[in-house]
């Protein structure tokens, strides 16, 4: 006579074989499959500089260029250098910003071209002398991939109200045309 045990266990797997063949329906599976993200650099927060404001505008692309507006500074009298003091015409006002090249190519960022708006819909450039005194770049050269973060100094009618920034990059290569500018509001 066989033993009730190993009757018994041969049953019950013969049982579960049965069952787990007979589950109805296969498990639901996604139409699509789900994307996995970009991993992202995790870069340590900054404190903010003395008498600037942070911007949380989204980066804006122009030509080859991206920029990111982080910081404003509006209302300067005058400022140190490392070598001279300089007093505004007006006011100085101090954006803070990324350039980045995304491309594949070398481009260029030219200062001088950086307009700010006013709430009147006058425009200043750059002051060339408080770039100069605050050692600022006026022509970068940008590399591939290459993000670089910097201020542009504006000499301003102190009684202007500041509304936005227009940024301009490099037209993409092979073109001749001048780009158009991407418009960041400013607080």
């Amino acid at each position: 006579m066989r033993n009730p045990l190993i009757l018994f266990t041969g049953a019950a797997m013969a049982a579960a074989a049965v069952l787990t063949g007979c589950t109805g329906t296969d498990p639901v599976r996604s139409a699509s499959p789900t994307a996995t993200p970009t991993p992202t650099y995790e870069l340590p927060p900054r404190p903010v500089r003395p008498s600037e404001r942070p911007v949380t505008a989204g980066p804006v692309n122009d030509g080859d260029t991206r920029f990111q507006v982080i910081g404003l500074q509006t209302g300067l009298s005058g400022f140190f250098g490392t070598h001279a003091e300089w007093q505004a015409k007006g006011q100085y006002v101090v954006v803070r910003i990324v350039v980045e090249n995304p491309g594949r190519a070398n481009s260029r960022f030219v200062a001088g071209r950086q307009k700010l708006v006013a709430a009147d819909g006058a425009t200043y450039a750059v002051d060339k002398f408080a770039q100069a005194i605050k050692r600022q770049p006026d022509t970068l050269p940008l590399g591939a991939g290459v993000r670089i973060e910097m201020d542009l100094w504006f000499d301003i009618p102190k009684e202007a109200k500041v509304t936005a920034i227009r940024l301009f990059g490099d037209p993409p290569l092979g073109s001749s045309a001048a780009t158009d500018g991407a418009e960041v509001p400013l607080p």
